[in-house]
């Protein structure tokens, strides 16, 4: 899900979805996983020409992306779905200075402490051996594009960019994200939580773990059709009323009880715990695997004091 505030993005958004047509590119992509420009012209019985116009409001409004790969003749444009969940906020402008993003790679945690079945992968190769929890501190792990384990938890250290006269106002954090099964398993309900300097933020019941025979949009054709292949891309708010996922109301935890000024470490810490009523564990995509191409992005909007 993601978080449309500013009027240029709204405007894109609403211009985007205004045409019949272009809502149908989406479902069709969204089905279909990625189709080349001629497939989609075909499917929808309209020409090149209206198809590359339909496109563009698409892109523009970064719900979808290309990538190219070989085909009879050469190379071809692929189109992929990146996002089909939003939320809208058309009374809040934020103002660009009184905020900062960042994005941290999944391999670039802390600390942690895992339980298999765990392991941790590249977009090349899988780090070590699976199940093993000691290859997590394997110097690769910076490059890592996945992560999973059955219970336990790693940290995040969170960029803290304020100045002396700032404090949090809102932290906004998404990731891509399910459950982590022994193998594939849609129904496999697990209680992951969230937490920031040691304070429990609460709690998403991820519904499974996905694969099997679909693959991620940008999981490596090397990777195990018996393994977690795509997640679900994640909001987590922490504002001035409560703490939120894709907008609804996980806990009463508000920006103001964590204190955050610049002096304050910033740790983000998702565990899996092993009190939890549905022990189903988490995996986490980065960039390379997944459905987003994303790590965890962070946005920290602040204010002056």
């Amino acid at each position: 899900m993601r978080d449309v505030s500013s009027t240029s993005d709204v405007l894109l958004l609403c211009k985007a979805l205004s045409s019949p047509t272009r809502i149908q590119i989406l479902k069709l992509l969204a089905e279909r996983k990625q189709m080349n420009l001629n497939d989609l012209a075909e499917a929808l019985e309209i020409t090149n020409g209206a198809i590359t116009q339909h496109m563009k409001p698409l892109f523009d409004a970064d719900l979808v992306e290309f990538i190219y790969a070989s085909g009879k003749r050469g190379s071809q444009k692929i189109c992929i779905l990146k996002e089909h969940k939003f939320m809208i906020d058309v009374l809040s402008e934020v103002d660009q200075s009184s905020m900062y993003q960042i994005e941290i790679p999944v391999g670039n945690f802390t600390r942690y402490k895992v339980y298999p079945t765990c392991g941790i992968a590249t977009k090349t190769a899988v780090i070590g051996e699976v199940d093993e929890p000691r290859y997590f501190d394997d110097p690769e792990v910076k490059e890592a594009g996945i992560l999973w384990f059955t219970k336990g938890f790693v940290e995040y250290r969170i960029p803290n960019y304020l100045k002396k006269s700032q404090s949090m106002e809102e932290l906004q954090i998404s990731f891509e994200i399910s459950s982590e099964a022994p193998g594939v398993c849609p129904n496999w309900p697990s209680d992951i939580y969230f937490s920031l300097n040691n304070v429990e933020l609460g709690y998403w019941t991820s519904p499974g773990d996905f694969g099997g025979d679909i693959h991620g949009i940008f999981t490596p054709e090397w990777w195990d059709s018996n393994w977690n292949s795509y997640g679900l891309l994640k909001l987590l708010t922490i504002t001035k009323e409560g703490t939120y996922i894709d907008g609804g109301k996980i806990s009463d935890i508000n920006i103001e009880a964590l204190a955050i000024d610049s002096d304050s470490p910033i740790v983000f810490r998702i565990a899996v715990p092993d009190d939890a009523k549905n022990v189903g564990g988490a995996t986490l995509f980065g960039k390379g695997f997944g459905n987003y191409n994303q790590d965890i992005r962070v946005r920290g909007i602040f204010r002056e004091d």
